[in-house]
């Protein structure tokens, strides 16, 4: 079948929407796990019946779970990195007697090539990877020693949050850490340098700082990997060298304030924005929901609204809840913490609701099905 498998984690379990390439209706699968909060689902790139899910309770502890037929059936991986000897622990051995703990998994980044690597951010901030399904998995070390004793968490944990594969360069990959900044490997996860010259985070002291900046999100097109845009804590930008320099493009967005960031999947320049009120009321501006849409690449946003609540609505959009599909006309997706999955499937122009009522959405991803 040609469509779509939209991949929605939430508080209470995992949901899987598909739908053929029109997108006008939908069949929903869930919850699996239900009572589970699933931070993160994410199908492999390679195999449309591959897909891994971070299941977590702060009782009973952290688990991986993968899917081998497309979200029909589960089974839990090895999980080699946790240890649940102790309810609401999750502690990996590096071969010292001191484990080091973790709180959760936040994201799944399945290689570009390879259904058996994957990459997970974990929190407190650190990055692992598998090459055997999930079986076992390595922490890169390479990352923590990027000054990460200078390592700060923001509001909601000191967690790795985002991972950005180069397609043109297996070698070269980007995460993202709250609140550090964003970091670049250009020899496989080895070595790992921080990319923040040109933010502003007006509560360092220092502003030349390397390290303890928030970016909530970060995105790039596949066409253009040197090209990278960012949602920080406060302020949307760009860099056009592979992280080395950044600049603001929140131009005329009513809010500089949000957490995803996606660009469309067949043109480069155009970007796709949620802005919040402020850190402090996680809402949309004036309680009406609008996407922003900029086609130059930033600077210049247009709202998108046909199909939102304009009025009265107070939900919060996470960092892992925007998503686009590769269909020939542009699918654009995106959960609400108020339980509704949207989509577009016209980049953007108009919207409905796939379904309402989840529990909070913390996770949109989705499959294109060839």
């Amino acid at each position: 079948m040609t469509g779509v498998r939209v991949l929605v984690g939430t508080r209470k379990g995992a949901f899987i929407l598909t739908s053929d390439e029109r997108r006008q209706s939908w069949a929903v699968s869930g919850p699996h796990f239900g009572g589970w909060e699933i931070y993160h689902l994410k199908g492999s790139p390679v195999d449309p019946n591959r897909i891994y899910a971070s299941q977590s309770n702060g009782w009973f502890g952290q688990l991986i779970q993968r899917s081998d037929d497309g979200g029909k059936t589960w089974a839990p991986v090895d999980n080699k990195f946790v240890y649940d000897g102790m309810p609401g622990t999750h502690q990996w051995y590096d071969g010292s007697q001191h484990p080091w703990e973790f709180k959760r998994v936040w994201h799944l980044e399945p290689s570009l090539t390879d259904p058996d690597t994957v990459y997970a951010g974990v929190e407190d901030a650190a990055l692992f990877r598998t090459t055997d399904g999930g079986k076992s998995w390595h922490e890169l070390p390479g990352l923590r020693a990027a000054k990460g004793h200078l390592w700060q968490p923001g509001a909601g944990g000191m967690c790795l949050h985002t991972i950005v594969q180069d397609e043109t360069d297996p070698q070269r990959l980007y995460v993202a850490i709250s609140a550090a900044g964003a970091f670049r490997t250009d020899d496989g996860g080895t070595t790992w340098k921080p990319i923040n010259k040109g933010l502003n985070s007006g509560e360092l002291p220092d502003k030349a700082s390397e390290v303890g900046h928030c970016v909530h999100n970060l995105a790039m097109h596949r066409s253009r990997p040197g090209v990278l845009f960012m949602q920080k804590h406060w302020d949307v930008m760009r860099s056009d060298d592979a992280g080395e320099q950044w600049h603001e493009v929140s131009g005329n967005l009513p809010s500089d304030f949000g957490f995803p960031i996606a660009v469309h999947a067949h043109e480069p320049e155009t970007v796709y924005v949620v802005p919040i009120k402020s850190d402090s009321e996680h809402f949309p501006p004036e309680g009406k929901l609008r996407v922003y849409r900029s086609r130059t690449g930033g600077n210049e946003w247009e709202a998108l609204t046909t199909g939102l609540p304009q009025k009265d609505c107070y939900v919060d959009i996470l960092r892992d809840a925007m998503a686009v599909d590769t269909l020939p006309s542009c699918g654009i997706y995106f959960g609400t913490t108020g339980g509704q999955v949207y989509h577009s499937a016209d980049s953007g122009d108009t919207w409905s609701t796939i379904v309402r009522d989840l529990p909070a959405v913390v996770s949109v991803e989705v499959q294109t099905l060839a």
